[in-house]
């Protein structure tokens, strides 16, 4: 055989054992993806929030409890979080949420929040509905309605 085609099989042959090992660490993620959502629904709480300021900032810049931070990978402590500061009764606190529930978020106003510990996961308007974010245009998307 000629050296090549070995390098090839070798090659190859390394390619389909990280596909393997990729497809089992992602159902071990999606597992511990699924038992974590099962939590957060167990100790979800509605509460009524005065939203006062929103950002998307740096883990270890925001104002989170030092349990938290303990408690993060290091690899997630670089990462950037979206954290919503908010005044619940008589406590101004912090909050993480996802991307989708951020955009949705208003400032400067009453929402009803689904909360579980400090992470909101569902955000309703307490006075009628909330305005849902316009989507960007695409670069291309600009030039096709000029013509």
């Amino acid at each position: 055989m000629k050296t090549s085609t070995i390098v090839l099989i070798v090659i190859l042959a390394v390619m389909i054992g990280i596909l393997v090992a990729l497809y089992f660490f992602g159902k071990k993620m999606q597992a511990k993806q699924e038992e974590s959502k099962k939590s957060i629904e167990a100790y979800a709480q509605q509460v009524s929030m005065l939203v006062i300021d929103k950002k998307i900032m740096k883990f270890k810049d925001a104002d989170l409890p030092a349990a938290v931070k303990e408690q993060t990978p290091w690899y997630l402590r670089r990462s950037k979080i979206a954290v919503v500061k908010a005044k619940v009764g008589p406590k101004i606190m912090q909050f993480i949420c996802d991307e989708p529930i951020f955009d949705v978020i208003p400032v400067k106003k009453e929402v009803k929040a689904t909360i579980s510990g400090i992470y909101i996961t569902a955000v309703k308007g307490i006075r009628g509905p909330l305005d849902t974010p316009q989507k960007k245009k695409g670069f291309f998307s600009r030039f096709r309605k000029a013509k």
